[in-house]
């Protein structure tokens, strides 16, 4: 079959052969399918995109901020702890306008000022802008415990400690709260000069704090942490803490040096805590985490030398440290809670909850494991 447009603009169609007409009519399907692909992509890359430079100019230009928080959306802390509402099991942080906060700040005894103390956490597709404001963190007014008592009543919810909203939360939520929590506890923290000793002042976003006696920038931090998962093949490294829940097991972890590079740490890190010489070593993924003070978890898999494989604890760093295989890993997954004491005394072995970068990164390797052992 042939195609041709005539003078008219009418399409005229010869019969040649089926192999031709199915030639051009995939070349006309594969035609419509990348087109399509590469509409969807540039609408989303365009998306991103916009969300990402709307942010960057609220924390660029007090002006356009204090506009955003006109049509914003706020959520409440005290103390660092998220307000949390809930209804048949299902919990949720809740939002406020900012005309609904300032009517709560005034009926709390607030100054509506105390909005400038917000800081800016991220913004919706639609470019609404999102705010955390801690009503516990003044340091105009002393807040006692009955006062909280009193807003949680209001509010129709409850200041929740991080540690258990994680557990509460939906993933997009709690990483929100985290955000959040992080950037509150660095301004509460960060209030001096340390060059100086002068108070600083907080930009519009809270993106940072300058100190108006010599222009020093102060920019939030995270600190590096490196989470490794060590193999030797058929089997994964895991560990405790003292301070870990009874039956808990984890990948190793650690803080990064000054001066050395994620492979030092790593390597350091394992022989530190373990006594073995990582072989060879994999980036696996990141995430935020708001303990101990917001930390950039930085997860990689790490193999040893099959026949280099004796433990040696680090009394200091761990209470325990064993090799445990595929399936007594793949069973602790399966495993549902709650994790309490047995009749012979132990606790069941049980793994972080599916919110860490730890979870992700064991199960990774549980599936990897699982694939390898499959019949070709």
């Amino acid at each position: 079959m042939t195609c041709h447009w005539t003078q008219g603009w009418t399409l005229e169609i010869e019969v040649m052969g089926t192999s031709s007409l199915l030639d051009l009519t995939m070349s006309l399907y594969c035609g419509i399918v990348c087109r399509r692909k590469s509409f969807w992509w540039h609408r989303l890359l365009s998306t991103y995109v916009t969300k990402t430079r709307y942010l960057c100019e609220l924390k660029e230009d007090d002006d356009a901020c204090k506009k955003a928080q006109q049509t914003g959306a706020f959520y409440l802390f005290h103390s660092l702890a998220p307000l949390i509402q809930s209804s048949a099991h299902q919990y949720w942080p809740p939002r406020y306008s900012l005309l609904e906060l300032e009517m709560l700040l005034d009926k709390f005894g607030q100054n509506a000022q105390r909005v400038e103390d917000s800081v800016l956490i991220g913004c919706s597709e639609q470019q609404e802008a999102w705010f955390a404001l801690d009503l516990g963190l003044d340091n105009s007014s002393s807040i006692s415990a009955s006062q909280k008592s009193d807003m949680e009543t209001e509010l129709k919810g409850s200041f929740t400690g991080m540690r258990k909203a994680l557990f509460q939360l939906n993933k997009k939520d709690a990483f929100l709260m985290f955000t959040a929590q992080a950037l509150l506890r660095w301004h509460d923290a960060h209030q001096f000069c340390s060059k100086s000793g002068q108070p600083t002042k907080k930009n519009m976003a809270g993106s940072k704090r300058v100190c108006p006696s010599n222009n020093i920038i102060y920019y939030p931090q995270m600190a590096p942490v490196v989470i490794i998962l060590v193999s030797d093949g058929t089997r994964c490294l895991l560990a405790r803490q003292s301070s870990f829940p009874k039956g808990l097991y984890s990948a190793l972890s650690g803080f990064c040096d000054i001066g050395e590079s994620l492979e030092e740490t790593i390597r350091r890190e394992v022989a530190e805590e373990v006594g073995l010489e990582v072989e060879k070593l994999q980036y696996a993924a990141s995430q935020h985490w708001p303990f101990p003070d917001s930390s950039l978890m930085i997860a990689c898999h790490a193999t040893v030398k099959p026949g280099q494989t004796e433990i040696q604890v680090n009394l200091r760093e761990l209470e325990a440290a064993a090799w445990f295989s595929h399936d007594e890993v793949a069973s602790a997954f399966r495993r549902k809670g709650p994790y309490t004491q047995q009749q012979n005394g132990t606790f069941p072995f049980w793994l972080p909850p599916k919110v860490t970068i730890t979870h992700w990164l064991i199960k990774e390797w549980v599936e990897k494991q699982t694939c390898s052992s499959l019949p070709a």
